[in-house]
């Protein structure tokens, strides 16, 4: 799906309610300036949503679906198992992509661009709109952490890719939870596409691990009211309240952090 009209957007809702009602294992392939739309249309089947995705990733996209059916067939999979199975799949993957990108450079004298190429996370932290529209109504809640501290601390984890190899401290899961922590405090609406760009990882990558950490109750989906295309990612109030414990237990020592 690299691009989705207004009656694209009414078919793909009508047909993401049927795969669900037939449970069917779905992939989807979009672009990243079509997933805020299909995001915001697939919420009932589930599907394996990939992101300008390499073959390697497609064919790995349909060995998890093989891979799940086998584990559920012996026991259903426990929260351990999702997990492992999720850090292996992106293992494979990073391994799958630098073999292409070696391939690549053997076969073409040219230099190719990734397979993933999207502005900096602070760039999109910088260029996040805080218009009215994307305010949320705060309601009692323990404190959470001053959000330039918050931002801080993303910004020095994401300096480190610019010394050392990214992959050695991809941490996407805490990556979010920062960035979520923050637009809470800063009453703001998170994109599933900023999400995926605040994770510094490849976005297929990180739409996974919303999957899982919405599954296990950390994250949730909210769609828009207004505007069917669109769909936020916000932090639930258990996450919320275990991100301001835990900032509240590092206290003043937070700030020697960054």
């Amino acid at each position: 799906i690299p691009a989705i009209d207004p009656h694209g957007i009414v078919e793909l809702a009508h047909l993401d309610v049927h795969l669900a009602g037939c449970g069917a294992s779905v992939i989807v392939s979009t672009t990243m300036n079509a997933l805020d739309a299909v995001f915001g249309c697939l919420d009932q089947s589930r599907p394996q949503i990939l992101v300008d995705p390499s073959r390697a990733e497609r064919l790995l996209a349909i060995s998890r679906i093989a891979l799940a059916r086998k584990m559920q067939t012996v026991h259903e999979l426990s929260e351990e198992d999702r997990i492992a199975l999720l850090r292996l799949s992106q293992q494979v993957e990073d391994m799958a992509r630098k073999l292409e990108q070696l391939t690549g450079s053997l076969d073409s004298t040219e230099s190719e661009t990734g397979a993933f190429r999207f502005e900096s996370p602070a760039l999109a932290f910088r260029h996040r709109q805080a218009d009215p529209g994307d305010r949320l109504v705060r309601v009692g809640r323990p404190a959470l952490p001053d959000p330039r501290l918050v931002r801080r601390i993303l910004r020095q984890r994401q300096l480190r890719a610019r010394f050392f190899e990214g992959d050695l401290f991809a941490d996407p899961a805490w990556d979010m939870l920062l960035d979520l922590t923050a637009a809470r405090a800063e009453h703001l609406r998170v994109s599933v596409t900023s999400l995926c760009i605040a994770s510094a990882v490849p976005p297929t990558t990180a739409l996974r691990w919303i999957t899982q950490m919405t599954d296990m109750g950390l994250m949730e989906r909210l769609n828009d009211e207004t505007d069917r295309r669109r769909a936020f990612i916000a932090l639930t109030d258990k996450a919320a309240d275990a991100m301001a414990r835990y900032f509240a237990e590092l206290g003043r020592s937070a700030v020697k952090l960054v």
